[in-house]
Parts: structure tokens; sequence; C-alpha cells
């Protein structure tokens, strides 16, 4: 098999999900391909004991590990392929974390896996991704067609599958809510933005961020910021808020940038070797939690989340629909 292939397996029952993986690792390792498993946790032993010896050639990892934030686990993927599989195939299994994710979250997980098609057109990899059918809402089934070119086990659809520059764009068509009206603000401009990295560190230190994460807050919002400066009118102001479980900072410019010139998918997908632009946003995804942005010739807000202290990744509950 020759080119990149994106399957989804909407399984009904343990069993079928059992003989549906063990059968693509299997035909992995047989052709000698490097084999990479992530899914729930509760369903490695029994994959385990249906593969017998040969699970000892598979690399496994938990969802709850490996899928935290969109961009993040998109990154962490890139760069395996590329370690194990530059000039080769390698075979993913990948099963996203749905529940208890919000409207948001979820959001930007359907965007992920449409995203893959993009990240990975130019390779041979192959990657199944699992959705249990049983456990989770609707509109997340039913996207697994959207954002997968085959379905394992079912008949395809032809205008189910969706180009990922056109979910893309759908899923940017939300708006964004205005932050309370009591956020803190910090005007910036061309040559002025040191101010803002000062003002950034003292908030998070307020807040009581780990050092690692007060400093990757700082890095981000200030590339943000240099980005409005370079392609947002040279000026805007960054609003800082908290709710229950994020730092927010949302940086908004004053437009004036060529939307035609506009890269699809900023920041969005690894940046190529030797690329001499599309490096800055991508580190801002890398670096946040979640990003969601409102990019506009008239004036652009972008907002990026960090999970505060304590507040654990959900894992488990309920999928927001």
């Amino acid at each position: 098999m020759t080119g990149f292939v994106h399957q989804a397996l909407r399984y009904r029952s343990d069993d079928q999900f059992r003989d549906a993986v063990a059968a693509f690792v299997r035909d992995g390792l047989d052709a000698g391909d490097p084999v990479l498993v992530v899914v729930d946790h509760r369903s490695i032993p029994r994959l385990g004991r249906a593969l017998g010896s040969r699970f000892e050639g598979v690399e496994c990892h938990a969802s709850q590990d490996w899928y935290d934030y969109p961009s993040r686990t998109l990154g962490r993927y890139h760069a395996y392929c590329e370690r194990r599989g530059a000039d080769r195939r390698v075979r993913v299994v990948g099963e996203p974390v749905w529940q208890g994710r919000s409207a948001l979250e979820t959001r930007e997980w359907m965007r992920y896996e449409s995203l893959v098609n993009v990240a990975f057109a130019d390779s041979r990899h192959w990657i199944l991704c699992p959705y249990d059918v049983r456990a989770l809402p609707e509109n997340v089934v039913r996207s697994a067609a959207r954002t997968h070119p085959e379905l394992v086990q079912e008949p395809r659809e032809a205008v189910e599958y969706t180009d990922p520059a056109v979910f893309s764009a759908e899923c940017d068509e939300h708006g964004l809510a205005r932050l309370p009206g009591g956020a803190d603000g910090i005007r910036f401009t061309r040559g002025r933005t040191a101010a803002v990295r000062r003002a950034l560190a003292v908030y998070a230190r307020r807040l009581g961020l780990p050092e690692q994460r007060a400093y990757d807050l700082v890095a981000a919002v200030h590339e943000t910021v240099l980005n409005a400066v370079r392609y947002g009118g040279g000026h805007g102001v960054v609003r800082l808020h908290c709710d229950r479980d994020h730092v927010i900072c949302e940086i908004s410019d004053v437009g004036s940038y060529n939307p035609v010139a506009r890269p699809p998918f900023p920041g969005h997908l690894p940046p190529r070797p030797g690329a001499a632009t599309g490096h800055g946003m991508w580190l801002v995804r890398q670096l946040s939690d979640l990003v969601d942005d409102d990019l506009d010739a008239a004036g652009s807000v972008v907002r990026l989340y960090f999970r505060r202290p304590g507040r654990a990744q959900p894992a488990e509950g309920r999928v927001n629909s």
C-alpha cells in the first residue's frame, strides 16, 4: 500500500474493537512497520491478551496520557513518525479522549482529526482511529465520517468526507464570546512589547502558575503580540482573565494585514523543515493548552488558554456536545 491512510473504526462492542485493532497490529508487524498503539487504558489488557507474545513488539500508551491538547498531540505524533519512519510507513492506532471535553475542546479535537489528513498527506503512514459509539454522543460519532477518508467495516458514503479546509472553516464560524468587562488590559505598540512580558510574568506569579507554565504563558503571549505588531496594524491590547479552569490571555489588534497572504491552517500544522515562516503560531499552539481565534483583516482576536494549577485535564465522564 502506498500513500497516507486515515481510517475510523466506529465499534459497537469490546470484541469488535479487539478483533479489528489486533488484526491491524498483526498486519503492521508482519510488514515490518513500527506500530504505535494509543487507546483507552481499559482496552490495553484485552488487546495484550489477544496479541499474546506479539504485543511485546508494540509501543503502547494510554490515550489519557497522550491526548491532552490537540496541537501538542499532533506535534507528538509528528515527532514520533519522523523518528521512526521518516522514509518508511508507521502504523498508528490512535483513540482520542472525548469524555469530559467542553464544547470548545470537542470542536478543536474534531478539527485535529481533520488536520491529520493534511499533516501526513505526503507520508505513507497508516492511522486507525477507534470511536466507541456506545459511549460517544452522536455529533462526535458523525464527525468521524467527515474527518476520515475511510471507515473500517462500514460502507463509505461519498458525500460524508469533508475537505479539511472546509471543515476547519466551519470550526471557525462559531465566533468568540466577549471576555467579562473587568478583564485586565495591557496595551502594546511597535517597539513597546517588553512591558507586556513584565506584566504577564507578574500576573502568572500572582496566580501561582508553576515556573515552567508561567514561562510558557509569557512566551506564547509575547509571540502572539509580535505577530499582531507585524501583521495586525502595529498595536493592540492584551486582556487577562481567569475562569474556574483556565488562565485566559486574549490578544486583539486593529487589522490591516492582507487576508490573501494568510497561510492555510495558521499555526495548526508543523512547519516544513527549512521554512522561513510558520513557526511562530505553531510554537504558540505547542505552549498553550488551547488556542481559539478569529482572524480578520479588519482586526483579529487570538485567545490562549492555560489550565490552572490543580485543574487536571478531564479524562472520564460525559462528553459535551
